[in-house]
């Protein structure tokens, strides 16, 4: 049977995310160091304890700047995090033909408060064409791998797990979604992923 739900993640599934990129961004609009920053928030809890909603968007703005230890603007957080994604046209296209063919969409990324508020501006586009179902793991209160927050988009869409088919590029994940229950897919590119989409067909 078709799938009647099918979930997304966002980075490097549906765009390509260059954290380097991201870093040498952040390094030429504060002055600091690419190795203070990395230290600072990538090897640092900072992302767990965003990701899970510890500070509302202002706040993980704020928390962002005391740690790498200069002031950054809302305005210079999206450029910089947007500059480091790249779209992949062809998944985009593949989603919104899912959608014309009568599945349902969601986005499910490992992500903060800000990037919620601003996905507008990081990822122009996206969450017109997964509306009303783009979620970021800190609204949730839970994150991906816990197999609980698959089934908790899955209620919100009423859709059994059994139905959905979710994919990420991460193999954590996926096994979290298919402990959830959900039919999982180990992102590689688009036609692996139709391939996956078609079993269910």
């Amino acid at each position: 049977m078709p799938f009647r739900l099918v979930v997304f993640d966002m980075d490097d599934v549906l765009c390509h995310y260059d954290v380097e990129a991201r870093l040498a961004g952040l390094a030429s609009v504060t002055g600091r160091p690419v190795a203070a920053i990395r230290a600072a928030i990538w090897e640092s809890d900072y992302f767990a304890r965003a990701d899970s909603g510890d500070w509302d968007a202002q706040g993980c703005l704020d928390e962002f700047s005391r740690r790498i230890g200069a002031p950054l603007t809302r305005a210079q957080w999206v450029a910089t995090r947007r500059a480091a994604m790249t779209p992949f046209a062809d998944m985009l296209a593949l989603v919104q033909s899912l959608k014309e063919r009568g599945a349902a969409v969601a986005l499910l990324s490992n992500n903060d408060l800000l990037a919620k508020e601003t996905l507008g501006e990081i990822f122009p586009g996206l969450a017109e064409l997964f509306a009303p179902h783009a979620y970021v793991s800190a609204e949730l209160g839970l994150a991906k791998p816990d197999p609980a927050i698959f089934r908790d988009v899955c209620a919100r869409l009423g859709v059994a797990p059994r139905e959905a088919l979710f994919t990420d590029d991460l193999a954590e994940n996926v096994e979290g979604a298919r402990k959830a229950g959900l039919v999982a897919h180990l992102f590689r590119g688009r036609a692996g992923l139709e391939t996956a989409l078609a079993a269910g067909a």
